[in-house]
């Protein structure tokens, strides 16, 4: 992960699983966040596919209007690009893995931009299959923020953060004793 917030999102995010596969959405506490907040949003899992549950006011602005409400895949413009979003998150939440993508975008005016994108899975109220934590956030903050606005993004890498809880509470195997110096009789040769 390279942008700051996707760490820091990815960090609290680990350190509240635990040994589990996923926290529970109540636990979030956004204060946590603070310096992530802007860049975070939750999807929340419905028929029609992950649909944008909170979204940060930075997302916000750098797509030009309010998220909540609006489908998560609407943000790719080609239909190819949207199914591919929409098994990813899926992929997500069946695997309880996470996912870091690098998103190549342009504005209305054709500035380029590169962004980074994390996706977590969460349960809610016992829940699988519930709830994504995430964060889509430029290296950093564009000059042109809120005065132009994401036109277009496209994927050019992933990587899948599989879950690590069977390495995590396997204890590293110790020996019963020291290894004992021994001294072999016999001289030099």
């Amino acid at each position: 992960m390279k942008n700051t917030s996707t760490r820091l999102v990815f960090e609290y995010w680990d350190a509240l699983r635990g040994d589990r596969a996923a926290p529970e959405r109540g636990e979030i506490e956004p204060g946590a966040l603070r310096h992530a907040l802007a860049d975070t949003f939750v999807l929340e899992n419905e028929p029609i596919g992950p649909v944008f549950r909170l979204a940060g006011t930075r997302l916000c602005a750098l797509l030009g209007h309010e998220l909540r409400g609006r489908a998560f895949t609407a943000l790719w413009p080609d239909v190819e690009s949207q199914g591919d979003m929409r098994r990813l998150v899926q992929t997500v939440m069946d695997e309880t893995a996470g996912a870091v993508a690098g998103l190549a975008g342009e504005t209305q005016t054709g500035a380029p931009i590169y962004l980074e994108l994390l996706l977590l899975p969460l349960r809610y109220r016992g829940r699988t299959h519930a709830r994504v934590l995430g964060a889509l956030s430029p290296a950093i903050a564009p000059e042109w923020l809120g005065l132009d606005t994401l036109a277009s993004m496209r994927m050019i890498s992933l990587r899948m953060l599989w879950p690590a809880s069977a390495a995590r509470s396997a204890p590293e195997p110790r020996r019963a004793s020291p290894p004992r110096f021994m001294v072999l009789p016999g001289g030099r040769a």
